[in-house]
């Protein structure tokens, strides 16, 4: 195993905000810095960054503005949304928007030039900007891409996966231990390691994300000593493509926004009459879909009469990708399903990415900012993605190499083998999705526990616990997290944390009912 001492910041994940923090370390450390890049495979390639469909949200209308855009923000995040998070990201909204627009993301323009904005679901005004219709994830990213290569003090590995975070004795994060290809293992030691390792989604057998995204940051990060935050909140997207695909392609809310509709397998709203009931937000419409599925009559998005003929050219990457699956939504409904697509919960840290663990820094999906709450807001993330980012990387660029301290031993992650990955795909979107109760968690627990025996170094099965366990202790619905036998919502809303070696709890100012309740589960 080789050691090698890196002078920069670690970033562990090339997506947006990996690479936004990548470029705002560089720029602070000046031409002699150095910062390390590490990312699986090739940049654009296996993370979310790059599927995006949407586009990035903020306020750029002139009826529009960073409050109006945080209190929708708060809305969305089911009683869990912290304001003042709330209120330094979307105050960053344009400033985003312009800084990856200087970079080259070719936002669309409006007949005047200014940035044109499209409505999504529970926001009060239209103010996502879109790239070609439905392609903004990669063309932002292949324009942040371009300067991330172009910067000389950035080396990017792009052969690296991570298997351990490496710690002092006092807890401080001090390195990671990376894969390199062929089996190889790196000891990399670094004054901050910046995780953007992305989400969940690959835990799950539907899912948008790519699948190899399957929460081992989050994990590790646990394993570490990082507070958790509300990991049962996951988002599941109500219109994924279901043409059989792993992962499934995605249909962009942008097209309900446009006015398409979605129905059952008889022509039948599923949301009710009102044009704006299918603009509901994510957790409501997801349920209606899974509903029709799992009622037989099926559920499709029609966009016939408000895209047809328009759709090449108007949402070019879901033309192809239904043409692909030998469907022309040009004339007939899109078969969709709900499918894990974000998550709300994640590592705790704050809007420069610093978690509890010092010298560890987590930013984008994998990160817990408070800004998301029970339920993200459509088009946030790519905005968390780079005005968080770029503030956690001047902040990690920050940090200085401390002092020698001994080192504690680095646990190296494993793999499960594709049979058992199945099996815990499988019972994750069965029980750990849409809809969920007691019986079907309690199960999906004694399989995770079953699974850790045989496999006790593999970190999805860590990430997967955390989900499962923060669902089971969460007695109550609210926002992407719904509980058959709990359907209604608490009067209060409270937090989940998790750390290492404790239990569950909530805020410190939670009900003595809800903690007696809680009790009696874990």
């Amino acid at each position: 195993m080789a050691r090698i001492r890196h002078d920069g910041p670690l970033i562990i994940g090339g997506g947006l905000a990996g690479l936004s923090a990548a470029l705002e370390a560089a720029g602070a450390l000046g031409p002699d810095g150095r910062v390390l890049v590490v990312t699986p495979e090739p940049l654009l390639n296996a993370c979310s960054s790059a599927w995006a469909q949407g586009g990035l949200a903020a306020a750029l209308s002139p009826q529009d503005s960073a409050a109006l855009h945080a209190k929708d923000t708060e809305g969305a995040g089911a009683g869990l949304v912290e304001a003042e998070a709330a209120r330094a990201l979307t105050m960053r909204g344009r400033e985003t928007v312009e800084w990856l627009a200087a970079l080259g993301a070719p936002f669309d323009r409006d007949a005047d030039g200014g940035f044109s904005v499209s409505l999504e679901a529970a926001h009060s005004l239209p103010r996502v900007a879109r790239v070609g219709g439905d392609g903004a994830g990669r063309a932002i990213l292949s324009a942040v891409v371009a300067a991330a290569r172009a910067a000389k003090a950035i080396e990017i590995w792009e052969d690296g996966r991570l298997r351990g975070l490496i710690r002092d004795v006092d807890g401080r994060v001090r390195g990671a231990v990376i894969e390199r290809r062929g089996g190889r293992l790196d000891e990399v030691f670094a004054p901050a390691v910046v995780l953007a390792t992305g989400g969940v989604g690959g835990l799950f057998e539907a899912t948008t994300n790519p699948s190899a995204l399957r929460g081992e940051g989050l994990a590790l990060a646990y394993q570490a000593g990082a507070e958790i935050l509300d990991p049962e909140f996951v988002q599941f997207h109500p219109t994924a493509i279901d043409v059989g695909l792993d992962p499934a392609p995605l249909a962009t809310e942008a097209l309900r926004g446009e006015g398409a509709r979605l129905v059952d397998g008889n022509g039948a709203f599923l949301l009710g009459d009102h044009p704006d009931a299918d603009l509901a937000p994510r957790d409501i419409v997801a349920r209606a879909v899974h509903a029709a599925r799992v009622a037989g009559s099926g559920a499709f998005l029609d966009a016939t009469r408000a895209v047809g003929e328009a759709f090449p050219h108007e949402f070019p990457a879901v033309f192809a990708a239904c043409m692909r699956a030998g469907l022309d939504p040009r004339v007939s409904p899109i078969p969709v399903a709900a499918a894990a697509h974000y998550h709300m919960g994640g590592i705790v840290a704050d809007d420069e990415g610093r978690t509890t663990v010092p010298g560890l820094f987590a930013i984008g999906e994998c990160a817990a900012t408070g800004v998301h709450g029970a339920n993200r807001l459509a088009s946030n993330s790519l905005l968390e993605a780079g005005a968080f980012g770029r503030r956690a990387g001047r902040a990690a660029a920050g940090e200085v190499q401390p002092e020698r301290r001994p080192l504690t031993a680095a646990p190296a992650m494993t793999d499960l083998p594709p049979e058992a990955l199945a099996a815990l795909r499988a019972a994750m979107t069965r029980h750990a999705g849409v809809v969920r109760d007691e019986a079907g968690l309690t199960a999906l627990l004694v399989l995770i526990d079953d699974l850790a025996k045989a496999y006790p170094a593999a970190a999805c099965l860590t990430a997967a616990r955390l989900v499962a366990e923060g669902a089971l202790n969460r007695r109550e619905s609210r926002g992407g997290h719904y509980r058959r036998d709990f359907p209604d919502s608490l009067p209060r809303a409270e937090h989940t944390r998790m750390r290492a070696a404790t239990t569950p709890t909530r805020d410190e100012e939670a009900r003595a009912a809800t903690l007696a309740a809680l009790a009696a589960v874990i």
